[in-house]
């Protein structure tokens, strides 16, 4: 018997669920939610969207496509709001005792907003259009190690990998890695026709979408509003008055500035959730100056984390060690010494590269993260010191992510974490991966990551991540100066649930289902 907690499986049943974990996805919620009623129509403010967003799963990449999709779209698995995972599309799963080859059991009487039935062939061609040399799909390097995919059964689907992958389960969670109708040789990603919760009716993207709850969904715990409206509401101030008029009734990535002055409103409510999410610097490391690891090193030692912590966080959040994992995490490295504020090493470490002083250019936009153009603005203050001239350069918020993010060598990005280690490398810090934005590289790493992700022994496991975390810290290109607080705010009359989830931003994006008003 397993029980899977906290992104972990018990030693003694490592690689198999349980009829408890398989119930826990059918079981009423619980808490506040346990009482919700059903009807009303939501109105959601986000700070993202733009108009390159696509239905394409392969290139979500911010707060807008994530909630469209986790409301429109199904996944094999669920990460609940402690962390846990549980059954979504897939019943229950399986593996060998090497965890290289898993067997999903997908739920039965499933179906499409079209009517169509969910099918092993939709579950294969939906992890197939992610697969391939050939594929630019950001969740390509999650679904790498599948070597074979096939159909046991009308129920079953069976993965076949490279090597063992104890977090296999967790992958599948994946927002990218949505269950789409087979079509042709590909999936019907065009159509926006999926089997989540509710059913996408319009899209205008970079201005709003709308969506209705989906009658014939299969769970009837989820899923309380009778419609919805999205905004993409990029500009801090138009989000804020949005929500303090009544215009919309959500809004997420409140200023932490004026959140002080929100929470004394009557008619908000004001959440602040401890996670993932982190605020970076990405340098490219195959371009001068920054293919010079000593380099690097004087950025991250010219960088007040503190200071960022206390004005761009307003104390929401704590200080990062240039490593993509959370303290609560599962083998969090406890014994990497914390990176400070230092000028005298990082001019030494300039000294190594063979040069005095240094000038370099740090693009930021309130796409990345809010008061990430005043973060810029402090580092710069702090690099001073170390003989760093750093120029802040303000950039547009619409076409962030596409002419910026990976266009531009140095730039100020935000990222949600992953719950699990292995996918957070995956997807940002493997060698080649699509959404590697530090373009970094490192046998040692990649020979760890591949080794990590089979190791079922907890201590061996333990001494892998700590390795990497410390490659990744001293050795990477991207600067992780502090971690983030979600702080977003809700009308009174949206009832929220006690717990809620920590993996993304408002619920772990699952608001459209989980969410109601009261």
């Amino acid at each position: 018997m397993s029980i899977i907690k906290g992104g972990m499986l018990d030693r003694r049943g490592f690689l198999k669920t349980t009829a408890a974990t398989a119930m826990a996805a059918t079981l009423p919620m619980s808490g506040a939610m346990a009482m919700s009623k059903k009807g009303g129509h939501l109105r959601v403010g986000k700070a993202h969207g733009q108009t390159t967003d696509t239905l394409n799963p392969g290139t979500w990449e911010n707060g807008f496509t994530i909630g469209m999709a986790f409301a429109i779209h199904g996944r094999l698995t669920e990460v609940a709001p402690d962390g846990s995972l549980v059954p979504e599309l897939a019943e229950s799963w399986e593996a060998t005792p090497d965890a290289k080859t898993w067997r999903f059991k997908i739920r039965q009487g499933v179906t499409f907003h079209s009517g169509k039935p969910l099918t092993t062939d939709d579950v294969i061609a939906s992890l197939a259009f992610h697969r391939g040399e050939d594929s630019t799909s950001a969740a390509g390097p999650l679904v790498a190690p599948i070597e074979n995919m096939s159909k046991e059964g009308d129920d079953t689907v069976v993965f076949e990998l490279s090597g063992g992958n104890a977090d296999f389960p967790f992958i599948l969670s994946d927002y990218h890695l949505t269950i789409h109708p087979a079509k042709d040789d590909s999936i019907d990603w065009q159509s926006g026709d999926g089997c989540g919760s509710y059913i996408l009716k319009s899209k205008n993207f970079g201005v709003s979408c709308t969506m209705e709850r989906n009658p014939n969904h299969w769970r009837d715990d989820v899923a309380f509003f009778d419609s919805i409206e999205m905004l993409a509401l990029v500009d801090q101030n138009a989000r804020t008055t949005a929500l303090v008029s009544g215009d919309v009734d959500v809004a997420d990535r409140m200023d932490l500035k004026t959140v002080g002055l929100l929470e004394r409103n009557p008619n908000l409510t004001i959440h602040s959730v401890a996670g993932t999410q982190h605020f970076t610097f990405a340098m490219n490391s195959q371009q001068a100056p920054f293919d010079d690891n000593n380099v690097r090193q004087a950025l991250k030692y010219a960088i007040n984390r503190e200071e960022l912590v206390e004005k761009i966080l307003f104390g929401y959040g704590s200080v990062g060690n240039d490593v993509p994992v959370g303290s609560g995490q599962l083998y969090y490295n406890t014994e990497l010494e914390q990176k400070t504020y230092d000028p005298d090493k990082a001019k030494w470490y300039l000294k190594e590269s063979g040069l005095d002083s240094l000038e370099v250019s740090l693009s930021a936009a309130d796409a990345a993260f809010a008061g990430s153009v005043d973060a810029g603005v402090l580092f710069q203050n702090s690099a001073k010191a170390a003989g760093i001239d750093l120029t802040v350069v303000r950039e547009p918020n619409d076409g962030y992510w596409s002419d910026v993010w990976m266009k531009k060598p140095f730039s100020a990005v935000y990222w949600s974490g992953r719950p699990v280690q292995d996918q957070m490398f995956a997807t940002a810090y493997s060698c080649g991966a699509a959404w590697n934005d530090g373009f970094w590289c490192n046998d040692r790493f990649e020979e760890l990551m591949v080794a990590a992700r089979a190791e079922l022994d907890p201590a061996t496991r333990q001494a892998q991540y700590y390795e990497m975390q410390d490659i990744v810290s001293n050795q990477g290109s991207i600067i992780i100066p502090m971690f983030a607080n979600y702080v977003f705010a809700t009308n009174k009359k949206v009832a929220t649930p006690d717990a809620m989830g920590s993996n993304w931003d408002m619920d772990g994006e699952r608001w459209a289902e989980r969410w109601s008003f009261a």
